[in-house]
Formats: structure tokens, sequence, C-alpha cells
């Protein structure tokens, strides 16, 4: 694969990785609400299930869910289900203040787990790996296989930057709204909403 490619391929996936999605306004939630180290290891977990889409374009198995009405249909509502389930555990603890040196009480196991569910829950992923992939393809070349395997490791790496960034970010600012009590009690009402809207975002969805 010609580096120009892989760089315009990265330039392409930084941009549209910038874009405000599920995923950046999950790990942004997260790392407001808990810190920055949640919205690590929230990365973590989204950089996990980035990896099986990616196996799962190259192999073919997204065109197959996008082929399948039924199957985009079960994995994209049971995407949102889980998301307004998240939405719904942070409006019941509306009100409740955070205390600002609990970060070693965090549970960065489910942390991971919920950023690995919550980026397989979402077919758009592997559809958008299906649009944005054949375009950077040189099928002269042979090997797509592996061409998409590349350009799959750039993708995720460069999401991982940008997520880890966002956590780092969405950490400091969290943690001055977390030193303010009034605002303190509001971060959950928040964190709820943007589940919300990205549960109904990807409820919504369409191929």
């Amino acid at each position: 694969m010609e580096l120009l490619t892989m760089l315009s391929f990265l330039g392409a996936a930084i941009v549209l990785t910038l874009v405000p999605g599920p995923d950046n306004l999950f790990t942004l939630a997260q790392s407001i609400a808990k810190g920055k180290n949640a919205g690590i290891f929230t990365t973590l977990g989204l950089c996990t299930g980035l990896l099986v889409h990616i196996v799962a374009a190259t192999i073919g198995i997204s065109a197959i869910i996008y082929q399948s009405s039924l199957a985009f249909t079960i994995v994209k509502y049971a995407g949102a289900a889980y998301l307004l389930y998240l939405a719904y555990k942070s409006f019941r603890e509306q009100g409740s203040t955070f205390d600002l040196d609990s970060a070693d009480s965090l549970d960065y196991k489910s942390l991971y787990k919920k950023g690995i569910i919550m980026n397989l829950l979402n077919p758009k992923v592997s559809l958008f790996f299906l649009a944005l992939f054949p375009q950077f393809i040189n099928y002269e070349n042979g090997n797509v296989p592996i061409q998409m395997l590349v350009l799959g490791v750039l993708f995720l790496a460069q999401a991982f930057v940008i997520f880890t960034l966002i956590s780092l970010f969405a950490g400091r600012v969290g943690y001055f709204l977390r030193k303010n009590t009034s605002l303190s009690k509001k971060i959950n009402m928040v964190q709820g909403t943007l589940f919300t809207v990205i549960g109904l975002k990807i409820a919504f969805s369409q191929k």
C-alpha cells in the first residue's frame, strides 16, 4: 500500500473521528462524570470493539450484517436499549455528589466492558468501515484483506489517540465541575442526557 494512500486515509479517519458521534460522546460523558482514567479505560474498551469490527470487515462478516435487515435491526436496537439503560441509571443517581478522591475505587473492568459493548452494539461502525475502506483499496495490487487490515490498524491507532486526548481534556473539565457542589449534582443528569441522545441516534439510524 502506497504511503500517500495511507496518509490520505489517516487524514480522512481523523476528521471523521473528530465529528461528534456515539463513541467520542460516550468517552466524553464518562470522563466528565468519573475522571480521565474512566475515559481512558472506556477508550480501551471502545478500541477493542473497533478491533472486532475491523476483523469483521476484513473477513466479510460486516457485509453479511449490512445485507441482512433483520441482523442490522437487532444489533441496532440492542445498542440503543443498552445506552438508554445507562441513561436510566445516570438519571437515578441525579443529585448525588462526586468524591474527587474516589479514582482508586473506580471499577475499571466495568468501564472497559461498557466500552466494548457500546461499540459492538453499534452496527453503524461496521457499515462505516464498509463505506470508507474500499475508497482507499488498490484492487490491482491484490491482497485486499491485508490492505483492509492495514487501514483498520491505522484507524484504530488514530482513534485511540483522539479518544485519549478527549479523556484527558474532559477529565480536567469534569474535575473542576465536581469541585463545585451544585454543579457536581448535575453531572449525572448531563451524562444521562448524553447517553439518551446517543441511544436515540443509534435507534433511528438507517443503513
